[in-house]
């Protein structure tokens, strides 16, 4: 029987007999509720919009913290405004470590709500996968059969015409199963890259965590020395900033005219066009890419003494710190007093310079070469520690980046992958 014969009979069948066969949709749709786990993901969902919730009234809480440090930043430099900022700081950031953990709480939860997902979706996409290898089979089965065979196997033309809906169908179900199937595979693929991205965001978070709790060490130490080092006097207080004012004076000064000289006698002996590598693509000095303090960071401690030039990286005490370009050690001063600043510049081709503050150690000497990712030295700013110098409330490297001389920020170079 040919294909223009067959489509005659059916038509005429069909005027005769209504059609009664329905294939795989009860199948499919027992496929796509296979998924056992509908109650808990919701209840997860309801627990990660509850979590959500909170994030953000603790947000609103420490946006009041913020403004009430701003307004007493703008009345007059003294112990008692200093203090009042101090507090609302440390509360703030006790906020901050409250809304990490509780974004982390909520994290864990998103995670678990994807693993379920993942486990529903691997159970419809296996019954599918069973649906489909039963069509594969009937249409095998039939596929060795003419239509005169199917035709004489019946006694009257409605199952006739039936069964050759039913050979129709499950040609149609296979392609429509088909392209189920590929929806839940790429779904299950999406739920599981989700899944990856927010370990990692919880790994990463995990790390701000505990820059954070090391961040309310930091001010709690401040608050402390601040009051030690003033006896709550007023006078005390304006007499140190006065002090920490001339330190930083004579410190800049150093830098700024040493560079210059230093450039100078590099650029005379052509050493300078010498030097291998792009100077403005840095890469980090430290692993840690925690910022304790940015290029004029409004919360700086010191900001109502002087700007601050460069971003601080939370470092533990000793670290490695490398060289971010190759160049030419232009200063390495070594410091055996807690109260002096030791620090390392770098020359660099193209006008930059680099300069790295607060070290414990240093393993360089001026006017040596040094190659990108060399040791330089070793992290301090520990308060009270060699070489930490008066500017310090925690461990920390200060970097900074300078662009003929001028301080530039340094996350305009830094290159996020080396």
């Amino acid at each position: 029987m040919n294909k223009k014969m067959l489509v005659i009979l059916i038509a005429l069948v069909g005027l005769l007999f209504q059609p009664v066969f329905v294939y795989t949709e009860q199948s499919r749709s027992v496929a796509e509720n296979v998924g056992g786990n509908t109650a808990e993901i919701e209840q997860l969902n309801k627990a990660i919009a509850e979590k959500k919730d909170k994030i953000k009234q603790l947000e609103q809480t420490i946006e009041e913290y913020k403004k009430q440090i701003n307004q007493k930043r703008l009345e007059s430099v003294s112990l008692k405004n200093q203090m009042a900022i101090i507090n609302n700081r440390v509360l703030q950031v006790e906020l901050d470590i409250q809304v990490t953990q509780e974004k982390l709480d909520s994290l864990q939860l998103e995670i678990e709500t994807l693993q379920l997902s993942i486990e529903d979706k691997e159970k419809v996409m296996n019954k599918q996968k069973l649906i489909l290898a039963e069509l594969i089979q009937d249409i095998h089965y039939n596929d060795n059969k003419n239509y005169l065979e199917i035709a004489a196997s019946y006694d009257n033309f409605s199952d006739f015409y039936n069964q050759l809906q039913y050979v129709q169908t499950i040609d149609q179900e296979l392609g429509k199963s088909v392209k189920t199937l590929r929806g839940i595979k790429e779904e299950l693929q999406d739920k599981k890259t989700q899944t990856e991205e927010r370990k990692k965001s919880y790994d990463d978070l995990k790390k701000e965590l505990e820059g954070k709790k090391a961040d309310y060490k930091d001010q709690v130490n401040y608050k402390a020395t601040l009051l030690t080092q003033t006896q709550s006097s007023e006078a005390k207080y304006q007499t140190l900033l006065a002090s920490l004012k001339a330190q930083y004076q004579q410190i800049e000064n150093e830098v700024s005219s040493i560079e210059q000289e230093v450039r100078r006698k590099l650029e005379a002996a052509n050493k300078l066009d010498n030097i291998p590598g792009d100077s403005t693509q840095l890469s980090w000095p430290t692993q840690s890419r925690y910022l304790t303090a940015r290029f004029h960071d409004p919360d700086y401690p010191y900001r109502h003494v002087f700007e601050h030039t460069g971003i601080d990286i939370r470092a533990g005490h000793g670290t490695a710190l490398k060289a971010v370009a190759s160049g030419y050690v232009a200063r390495a001063k070594h410091c055996s007093l807690s109260s002096c600043y030791s620090y390392v510049m770098l020359v660099h081709s193209s006008g930059i310079a680099t300069v790295y503050g607060h070290m414990s150690g240093i393993t360089v000497s001026e006017d040596q070469f040094v190659t990108r990712g060399d040791v330089i030295g070793y992290s301090g700013g520990t308060p009270g520690t060699v070489g930490a110098g008066p500017f310090v409330t925690g461990p920390h490297l200060h970097f900074e980046v300078r662009k003929d001389g001028i301080p530039v920020n340094p996350l305009n170079y830094l290159v996020q992958d080396w």
